[in-house]
């Protein structure tokens, strides 16, 4: 009874916390707020990526160490994610101040930097969100699988459970932004509820030796090179859900531009704070809550499974389990009915793993129609409905991230080297751009340190990425420059072809008609198409005069309207 009664009250709780989606809120004539969510909404959206990466990125990490007998050694990658975390969430917390109209980085390299930036953001960017849903699908089945103790079961199994999450997330994100978000809302505080009662068993069971550790086994001797490298390659393992610190920078178009809850009551209550305040207030305020969630929950989350997998010694693989369903096993134990919170918290693991591809089901659904806008991808793409979802873009993302599970034979191990190693180039760019903006509009000391950070983010974004490159080299990670490489061509051919080409009236049939997206960032994105049409129109030109060389010659056209300098006046809503 115990058990049950812990699980009804979890639910209930959560009932009654998630966000409700009141049909009255859409106006309908401003259709840009159709699905427009507030702060738990966003909380749920594009924080369950990060969220649920506690199912399986201290697992990762550990997948490194153990074989080693380097488990003694978890700190060192702990630190590393810890103030990786810290940097990179600051940094994008500051970000939406200058670039508060969704696009992110693709934003930021726009107008500070060059085009083709942009066209290496967009490109990073989808094959990441096509990631995210492979490995959160995949992830979802292993813990599936765990609860029988069947984690090595064969491939297919992990296949089609993973197909059938992917599923069920695709279809829950079509039906509309508002139903997503309640569902993953109360999927998370459950799983808030769950963890803190698994953590008190765990602590119980550590110090009263209740439950005994599982047998050590033989430690292997390694090289100090291999020892450093096994570390740095646990490092990188840790940083697998970055991908969220776009997803809210790109998604702050489908936030509510209104004050939280919690900073009306602020203002009320604590006037004399009123910078703080300001700072979260609006959609940017909800987006800053949402990123200022992330600076510590991976360092925390990372510690404490670290800590207690030592303590047990426990990891993938254990007694067919994976490193978190071993510690639930463990920490429900001690409980009555344990078995049954076990059971349930396990489920619950394969449901947010599931939902952490609706990151970047939205995430999908920002970015696209500006890649159509653009010229990257053709018109037929950028449909949305009333409900405000572009349901096209996410079913495309789906079914190409159904055919990689398949070609990955369904192992989540398979397909991490692949994700979140891109996502490092856009915090790079993005720091790079911040740097910029930094020098143009602050002043004094203020932008003498702010440059000197923005630009150390860059630096230690892009030292990150050519180490997840190497660090998963061996495992397949090399792939991610053949296939970034033969992306970031097709994306130059589909531009410099009739596919690409924009005239400034379809620009503004495809954001205002098509998208449906009115104001500021309207004006933002047109601007931002016509600067990508001038880099389209330079490329024709270039490959016209090296062609030329050759005696072959072609008519590049006549030179597209110029989009000129970026004028935040002429930005307005």
């Amino acid at each position: 009874m115990f058990a049950v009664a812990i699980l009804i009250l979890a639910i209930a709780l959560g009932l009654k916390l998630s966000p409700k989606d009141h049909q009255h809120d859409q106006k309908q004539s401003h259709i840009q707020t159709a699905g427009q969510i507030g702060l738990a909404g966003a909380v749920a959206l594009f924080g369950v990526d990060y969220f649920s990466s506690f199912f399986y990125a201290t697992g990762e990490m550990m997948h490194v160490l153990h074989p080693l007998g380097m488990q003694g050694y978890a700190w060192v990658p702990v630190v590393v994610v810890s103030i990786v975390n810290i940097i990179f969430g600051g940094l994008y917390i500051y970000s939406l101040g200058p670039f508060n109209e969704g696009g992110g980085s693709y934003t930021a390299s726009m107008r500070y930097l060059a085009p083709v930036l942009s066209l290496v953001v967009a490109v990073t960017l989808l094959e990441d969100y096509v990631m995210t849903v492979v490995v959160s699908a995949l992830s979802g089945a292993d813990q599936f699988l765990s609860i029988m103790g069947k984690f090595d079961s064969a491939w297919y199994w992990h296949f089609s459970i993973g197909a059938v999450l992917a599923a069920a997330t695709w279809f829950i994100t079509i039906r509309g932004r508002g139903e997503s978000a309640r569902t993953v809302f109360l999927l998370l505080a459950v799983f808030v509820i769950l963890t803190v009662i698994m953590a008190g068993g765990l602590i119980y069971a550590a110090t009263t030796h209740s439950v005994k550790p599982a047998p050590i086994e033989t430690e292997h001797t390694t090289s100090l090179a291999h020892a450093l490298f096994a570390l740095l390659g646990a490092s990188m393992k840790g940083l697998v859900a970055l991908t969220g610190l776009e997803a809210m920078s790109n998604g702050i178009q489908f936030v509510k531009n209104e004050d939280a809850g919690v900073v009306r009551w602020g203002k009320r209550r604590f006037p004399q704070y009123q910078r703080l305040w300001a700072f979260y207030s609006g959609k940017v305020g909800i987006g800053r809550f949402v990123q200022t969630s992330f600076l510590f929950y991976g360092g925390i989350t990372t510690t404490f499974a670290a800590i207690f997998a030592i303590r047990f010694n426990v990891f993938d693989g254990t007694d067919g389990r994976t490193l978190i369903g071993n510690l639930a096993y463990i920490g429900y134990s001690v409980f009555p009915s344990g078995s049954i919170l076990f059971g349930a918290y396990q489920i619950l693991s394969v449901l947010l793993l599931a939902a952490a591809s609706m990151t970047a089901f939205q995430d999908t659904q920002a970015t696209a129609w500006r890649d159509v806008a653009i010229g990257e991808i053709p018109q037929f793409v950028c449909h949305r409905d009333k409900k405000g979802t572009f349901t096209r873009s996410v079913t495309a993302t789906f079914a190409i991230s159904v055919l990689i599970m398949f070609l990955v034979g369904g192992r989540t191990t398979h397909a991490i080297p692949f994700y979140g190693v891109g996502v490092f180039l856009p915090i790079m760019i993005m720091g790079l751009a911040i740097r910029k903006h930094i020098l143009a509009a602050e002043k004094g000391r203020l932008r003498r340190v702010g440059a000197v950070l923005a630009g150390t983010a860059a630096v230690i974004s892009g030292f990150v990425f050519l180490s997840q490159l190497f660090a998963r080299w061996e495992e397949g990670g090399w792939i991610r420059l053949v296939t970034f490489t033969v992306l970031f061509g097709s994306a130059h051919l589909i531009l410099m072809s009739n596919v690409g080409k924009r005239s400034p009236e379809q620009i503004k049939y495809i954001v205002r008609e098509r998208a449906r997206v009115q104001g500021a960032m309207a004006s933002i994105v047109e601007w931002q198409s016509l600067k990508m049409q001038e880099y389209r129109y330079h490329l024709l030109v270039g490959l016209n005069r090296r062609l030329g060389k050759l005696g072959i010659s072609f008519q590049p056209g006549p030179a597209p309207l110029a989009a000129g300098p970026y004028n935040p006046d002429h930005h307005l809503d």
